[in-house]
């Protein structure tokens, strides 16, 4: 069931303190608070960066390392991006069992499956919202190009698409079964078709626009030259930022083929009221191989300079608007 025909989805009056339940008062000072995603692993392999984690007990010890560093999102991929179903979500259950079971407050979010769209490439989200509670599931309303410089230097890649049909059964299955959208931004088409629903009081509650920019490496992280969507300039924020004015969504910034902290994006979007979004997913640096756990504290010491805390978990989810948790 879609928002607008239950109060419980709709985000479309989802001001700060209807979100929170709480007087005007505590819903501000929540609602300075930021959240830090962290995209752990995504498809990078160790060639890229050899401190990513690749298999469970590898992203057991790192989520942990980044939570007690500050971050209180996490976001993560299993070892085979091509699994749907109940192959998927056993593969996420290796990991994130273990990691619940300690730490049942830890928000995160699998990516979606390379093999299906729409409601079939959700059905292990639905799995893991039945096993362990999920929360949250990754929707990517919009299709691009994503390439890398062939041998002239010439873009060449794929094209990531998503038709309309498969956006409106994602967000259905979000709707349905409890789950916020984490909507992956890669151009300002992704946006336009999310506000669409918005307006239309039918995007599902917990829906978040990630704003994703193209660092100079690209998706592909291979060369140079090479990139999507719009640059991490302060303009390119700043017309993301006119497209969602009046909307109330939370938002976060990321930079991919890139390092988001060393751009003008991080500290904007912090002094504009948005949220961060950096991990090993997306960061690359030809000279520089950090670990997750570095660039959470890097990212950390920057939402102190700016002067605005970090939001608890309970915090998380109530600046996402998410719907309460269901029972595992």
């Amino acid at each position: 069931m879609l928002a607008g025909s239950d109060e419980t989805f709709c985000v479309s009056d989802r001001t700060p303190a209807a979100r929170l339940g709480a007087d005007d008062g505590a819903a501000r000072q929540v609602d300075e608070a930021v959240i830090l995603e962290v995209a752990i692993n995504g498809e990078t392999r160790r060639e890229r960066n050899p401190h990513v984690p690749r298999t469970p007990e590898e992203i057991v010890r790192d989520t942990f390392a980044c939570l007690d560093a500050g971050a209180n999102l996490i976001h993560a991929h299993n070892d085979d991006i091509m699994l749907a179903g109940r192959a998927a979500a056993d593969r996420y259950l290796a990991a994130w069992g273990p990691i619940l079971e300690a730490r049942p407050e830890t928000l995160w979010y699998p990516t979606l499956t390379g093999s299906a769209k729409g409601a079939a490439g959700l059905e292990h989200a639905v799995i893991l919202q039945r096993a362990v509670g999920l929360r949250i599931a990754a929707v990517d309303p919009g299709s691009t190009n994503l390439g890398l410089p062939d041998a002239d230097g010439l873009p060449a890649g794929i094209v990531y698409g998503n038709e309309y049909a498969h956006i409106r059964e994602s967000f259905a299955v979000c709707a349905d079964h409890g789950l916020g959208p984490a909507m992956a931004i890669y151009e300002p088409g992704f946006l336009q078709t999310a506000l669409s629903y918005h307006r239309s009081g039918r995007l599902p509650a917990g829906a978040m626009p990630k704003l994703y920019f193209g660092g100079e490496w690209g998706m592909m992280a291979t060369g140079r030259g090479v990139t999507f969507g719009l640059p991490p300039t302060e303009p390119a924020l700043l017309a993301y930022l006119d497209m969602l004015a009046g909307s109330e969504l939370p938002w976060s910034v990321s930079v991919w083929g890139g390092d988001l902290l060393q751009t003008p994006v991080a500290r904007l979007a912090l002094e504009r009221g948005g949220h961060l979004h950096i991990g090993l997913e997306e960061h690359f640096d030809p000279d520089r191989k950090p670990s997750n756990e570095e660039l959470v504290r890097e990212a950390v010491e920057l939402i102190d300079a700016v002067g605005r805390p970090l939001a608890t978990p309970a915090q998380t989810a109530a600046l996402l608007g998410l719907p309460a948790a269901r029972p595992a």
